[in-house]
């Protein structure tokens, strides 16, 4: 059965930093885009980074452009979520999943493959 185990998640305050990983398990997933999501309380899933399983291009949602950085080691059959310059609304569970890059639009389409998530929790 594939699993996505993320982890890396904790509290932060404003203004630092985080590692989130994820780490299919089950299969590989070298061949796949892989992307992340979030999901603050109260609030829907929303769309965070995705990145092709070439390793470009990489798509991010405006709210975290430029701030975050998503990256994949193939070889190791891992991805990465760096997060820096954290703010309160990045509080959320953040989930990874696989899915499928659609260069004609531009878009990331996930998965019914999630992982269990992992808590960020930023203070201010």
């Amino acid at each position: 059965q594939v699993q996505l185990v993320e982890s890396g998640g904790g509290l932060v305050q404003a203004g630092g930093s985080l590692r989130l990983a994820c780490a299919p398990s089950g299969r590989t997933f070298s061949s796949v885009a892989m992307g992340w999501f979030r999901q603050a309380p109260g609030k829907e899933r929303e769309f965070v980074a995705a990145i092709t399983w070439a390793g470009g291009p990489v798509l991010y949602a405006a709210s975290v452009k430029g701030r975050c950085t998503i990256a994949r080691d193939n070889a190791k059959n891992i991805m990465y979520l760096q997060m820096n310059s954290l703010k309160p609304e990045d509080t959320a569970v953040y989930y990874c999943t696989a899915g499928t890059y659609s260069g004609t639009s531009n878009q990331f389409l996930p998965s019914n493959t999630w992982g269990q998530g992992t808590q960020v929790t930023v203070s201010s």
